[in-house]
């Protein structure tokens, strides 16, 4: 059985699901007068997470079974993720979306972390590849994904310290 193209298969169905979900979030709240903000860095990641998709499956042995555990705790993180989906309902999107006069969230994840949907995203990006072996490439992508992340979450933070 092909283990990588099964699961790195149903990972990009399930972010191509939240794209269109976050998509549609993006539009509606543009159409109630929300702005768009620090969109130079979304292309590039866009690209990391393509890549990385793209990385895993290539590099993984397609004989071989996944570790069991770093699947389970991938699945731990998608519980996670869809904790933070459901928290924010329609203000979730994949873009920096500025809605004046919206109150910060606070509840759900949010009691714990500022950004949680970063620290899922963290974990994901090093855990699938490990569930293949893959060390590398968790490391490379990791590393990535860090600088990505200190570039949107300063310009996010600008966004959000506007919001009390």
């Amino acid at each position: 059985m092909n283990w990588p193209l099964i699961i790195v298969g149903l990972v990009a169905l399930e972010r191509y699901a939240e794209l269109l979900y976050a998509n549609r979030n993006t539009r509606a709240l543009l159409r109630e007068g929300a702005h768009e903000i620090g969109r130079a860095h979304y292309p590039l990641i866009v690209l990391l997470h393509l890549s990385w998709l793209i990385a895993v499956y290539a590099l993984a042995d397609k004989s071989a079974a996944p570790a069991w555990f770093w699947i389970a705790i991938f699945l731990l993180l998608q519980a996670a993720r869809y904790w933070v989906l459901a928290t924010l309902g329609r203000y979730w999107t994949t873009r920096i979306i500025a809605v004046p006069n919206a109150p910060l969230v606070t509840r759900g994840p949010f009691r714990f972390l500022r950004h949680p949907n970063y620290a899922v995203v963290i974990g994901e990006i090093a855990v699938l590849p490990l569930a293949f072996g893959e060390y590398a490439a968790a490391i490379v992508f990791s590393l990535l994904n860090a600088a990505l992340l200190w570039w949107r979450i300063r310009i996010e933070n600008e966004a959000l310290d506007t919001r009390k």
